[in-house]
């Protein structure tokens, strides 16, 4: 359906045959704020996406236009400026990031639709970011690999629209693939497949509707506050250069001096990093319940020791805590709002939805969205 909009919509304003590429959302199963700390994280691309309608045109334009916000915008592609609509810089960030390379990119025409919800924490932008890198790509023949249309997207996001953004979400959103989640070594980018391919388990987003305003400033003092403790832990461990190289008993050492703030956040990373690691071979052995504890753990470091959760995200882990039939729960993404993932056995049982729904209106005055999301492929052409 929303491929026959865009498409519609395509040949009513541009009058040609489009091409279309899809570019999927993303959820974290567990693995929050270790990415810039080089640790690991546990993502996969979902079935929520952007899709994309392009073709070139006979002129030096890029002619863009949203399909969600009906916002059309049209710049030279040898000369533009950063823009007022922030959407828009996700795109022109790509083209600006690859021009400074020398890769000549001609004009062209898009129309752009996503189902992907933006600011509960699956990644809207980055799924912009990365098809657009991949359309044009495509579209202009730059011969750019998987990693490459990756790694140009996230300079993209750091340098032109200037949110401090990290490669797992570029990188799940190029590679991965259905049915299986990615542990991934933010430091090495050393990756394994997780394959979760169970039918009787399901993913389920609790969209709170809280939006995530705060994050990308806190983001930076949790930065901050990691490279504080990193810097007093390796004057007594030199060959610990971030807190992925940080052991427990190296972090109790140095907890004195390291104060109580600090000292939390420190060992919510070290802690999750593990949980990363530990959680990872229960999925491949099928420890279900062992998994589903540690999204419960991992919610609770981000809520008391990493200080990013909020009143309605916690409220929903303790409301989904209450169903067997929830065999874990956390918030997902940067926190200050967003969405709480949840996995779920027996999804067909899922009455507790309804009620939990009910309690969250109730109490916030706000609609409990929700999303039963599919594990898929990676950015590609929609054939």
């Amino acid at each position: 359906m929303l491929v026959k909009k865009i498409e519609n919509k395509f040949r009513s304003l541009y009058s040609t045959d489009p091409v279309f590429f899809r570019s999927p959302g993303r959820v974290n199963l567990i693995g929050e704020h270790t990415d810039y700390n080089n640790g690991y994280v546990m993502p996969a691309a979902i079935d929520r996406e952007m899709v994309f309608a392009v073709a070139k045109n006979q002129r030096d334009v890029g002619r863009v236009y949203s399909l969600n916000l009906d916002q059309s915008f049209e710049f030279n592609v040898d000369n533009f400026e950063k823009s007022a609509k922030d959407w828009l810089n996700y795109i022109l960030g790509i083209v600006s990031e690859l021009r400074k390379d020398g890769l000549i990119i001609g004009g062209f025409d898009c129309v752009l639709g996503s189902d992907i919800p933006m600011s509960a924490g699956m990644s809207s932008s980055v799924a912009m970011q990365c098809g657009a890198a991949f359309f044009l790509n495509h579209l202009f023949e730059l011969g750019l690999s998987r990693m490459q249309i990756a790694q140009y997207a996230l300079r993209a996001e750091n340098r032109y629209v200037g949110v401090p953004g990290s490669m797992p979400g570029h990188f799940v959103n190029m590679f991965g693939k259905t049915n299986h989640f990615v542990k991934l070594d933010c430091q090495s980018l050393d990756h394994e497949f997780i394959e979760m391919d169970l039918p009787n388990y399901r993913v389920i987003l609790f969209d709170s509707q809280v939006k995530t305003s705060l994050a990308d400033s806190q983001l930076k003092r949790r930065k901050k506050e990691c490279e504080q403790g990193v810097a007093i832990i390796n004057k007594y461990f030199p060959e610990v250069k971030n807190l992925r190289d940080c052991k427990p008993d190296m972090l109790l050492k140095c907890r004195d001096e390291l104060g109580p703030l600090l000292f939390r956040r420190c060992d919510y990373v070290i802690k999750e990093n593990m949980r990363v690691l530990e959680g990872s071979e229960d999925i491949k052995k099928n420890r279900m319940e062992a998994f589903g504890k540690k999204m419960f753990d991992s919610h609770a470091g981000l809520k008391n020791d990493y200080e990013v959760s909020i009143e309605p995200l916690d409220f929903l882990i303790e409301e989904v805590k209450k169903y067997k039939s929830v065999l874990g729960a956390r918030m997902t993404g940067l926190g200050f709002g967003g969405s709480t993932i949840n996995l779920v056995k027996d999804y067909d049982r899922e009455e507790f939805i309804g009620e939990v729904q009910k309690r969250y209106k109730k109490f916030f005055r706000k609609d409990l969205l929700v999303y039963k999301v599919k594990i898929t492929k990676a950015t590609g052409l929609v054939v």
